[in-house]
């Protein structure tokens, strides 16, 4: 009898090591598919960026986003996601409820010679995390990217770049996003496909870099009435933002947790990042629902096929806090709603004098706000973390939630560009602009044949 239950206990032990093997393996596997797919979203906005410039214009625009792409790997890797882990509960660097950030856990998982920093056999999903978290850091430099088309200096941005991507936006993500945030713990903020904390800090550190770098030469005229400059390829920009929209799969897969990770506490096969129940399926239906809304209303305001495919990425975007949490009609009417308003928001930045090339606020900045504001109008009550007697959302929460990702992203876009003004640093020279940035910059030419496009007022 007794030799059974050893062989029993022996046999238990084998199975439960053999599903955490399992378990393990499926969540490095997850997140490692995160990475390509998010990838993708670079490919998108290579080619969305390069479509929405001047041919003149079109490969300077695609190298400093792929610059600014490698330069904010290494900064990630050697301070950024030591930022994520070590301030959750503010500038103090304690250590939270769950115990899994302050300086002292940050100094154990996150330092560059820590053990979970290379190629080790104990721990093997730390790397592909890290990975999901870079291509977020990455997303952010490329939405600023458009925005800033045809007149910034290449280290002006790639400066931007490193301090948006591997600073500002991974401070917002340990305040909103981890677990022990203190926006999280203290205000119940929601969040779970990064409106505020992705497109929000983007978005507003984008408006003030623009209020500094200035528009384009020939985008207003002495009234004050501004010219559309087409970029030299629709067709082009249509296949980025669709591409975009590929990649956005794998950006959503990456603010999910799976089994496998040590600190996936809510036990389900899905959970948000909060810990929070959650399924793929439902976000599955909420993705796409808030995908057809945003096309849908973005095209019956305004008919433009810029705009409508915007819209898409708008409607994802507005839905994106919530994405765990809406019905599927509630989702798509979220989606129509953010979207309708995109282009009248894009109308009024560019009668105060902002050339935002691409619409990069209006999209990201202001869409990210509506949808943490949807939360606050349309889920409160939800718990905001996993466990009993624990904060749960509210208006409030995302009210404060937003106000913080203006101001956390605004002010550094708006005092690094001037401090890069002041140096010289923001701004091509008139001449350079004239003549376009691929002459003066760009050792080839992106269409030896000749490109025979229309010439807008600004040419």
């Amino acid at each position: 009898m007794e030799q059974d239950l050893t062989s029993l206990a022996a046999a238990v032990a084998e199975l439960q090591a053999s599903v955490s093997a399992i378990n393990g393996t499926f969540a490095e596997t997850f997140y490692y598919l995160t990475i390509p797919l998010m990838v993708l979203i670079h490919v998108g906005f290579l080619a969305y960026e390069m479509g929405a410039s001047r041919s003149k214009n079109a490969l300077a625009s695609g190298i400093k986003n792929i610059l600014a792409f490698a330069m904010i790997v290494p900064f990630f890797y050697f301070v950024g996601w030591w930022i994520y882990w070590a301030f959750p509960t503010g500038l103090t660097l304690s250590e939270g409820a769950m115990g899994i950030s302050g300086i002292a856990y940050a100094n154990s998982i996150a330092l560059p010679w820590s053990e979970y920093m290379g190629p080790n056999l104990d721990d093997r999903s730390s790397g592909v995390f890290w990975g999901a978290f870079v291509l977020f850091a990455a997303t952010t430099a490329s939405i600023m990217s458009g925005g800033v088309i045809e007149r910034i200096k290449l280290t002006g941005f790639v400066v931007l770049a490193i301090i948006l991507g591997a600073f500002v936006w991974i401070l917002a993500g340990a305040w909103g996003w981890h677990a022990d945030g203190w926006l999280v713990t203290q205000f119940g903020y929601h969040d779970f496909g990064a409106a505020g904390v992705v497109h929000m800090i983007a978005g507003f550190f984008t408006l003030g870099v623009l209020i500094n770098l200035g528009p384009r030469i020939g985008k207003f005229n002495a009234d004050g009435s501004a010219n559309h400059i087409a970029g030299h390829s629709m067709p082009m920009t249509l296949i980025g933002l669709m591409l975009i929209i590929a990649g956005f799969w794998g950006f959503l897969m990456g603010c999910v947790i799976v089994p496998g990770e040590a600190w996936s506490w809510s036990g389900t096969i899905e959970g948000t990042i909060y810990g929070t129940p959650m399924t793929i399926s439902g976000m599955t239906f909420n993705t796409l629902m808030g995908f057809a809304g945003g096309i849908i209303g973005a095209w019956m305001v305004t008919r433009d096929p810029f705009w409508m495919m915007s819209g898409a990425l708008g409607g994802i975007i507005s839905c994106a806090a919530g994405l765990d949490l809406w019905y599927p009609p509630m989702a798509f009417m979220i989606g129509f709603i953010g979207a309708s308003a995109m282009p009248f928001v894009a109308t009024f930045i560019e009668k105060r004098g902002i050339d935002d090339a691409v619409g990069a606020f209006a999209v990201h900045g202001f869409l990210g706000m509506w949808g943490l504001l949807a939360v606050g109008i349309a889920a409160q009550g939800y718990p905001a973390l996993f466990g009993e007697d624990v904060i749960t959302t509210s208006f409030t929460g995302q009210l404060v939630g937003a106000v913080v990702m203006a101001l956390l992203g605004f002010v550094p876009g708006y005092v690094v560009s001037f401090v890069l003004k002041v140096t010289g640093q923001l701004r091509v020279p008139e001449e350079a602009e004239i003549l376009g940035l691929d002459a003066v910059k760009v050792p080839a030419n992106a269409y030896p044949e000749g490109l025979h496009a229309s010439v807008s007022p600004a040419e």
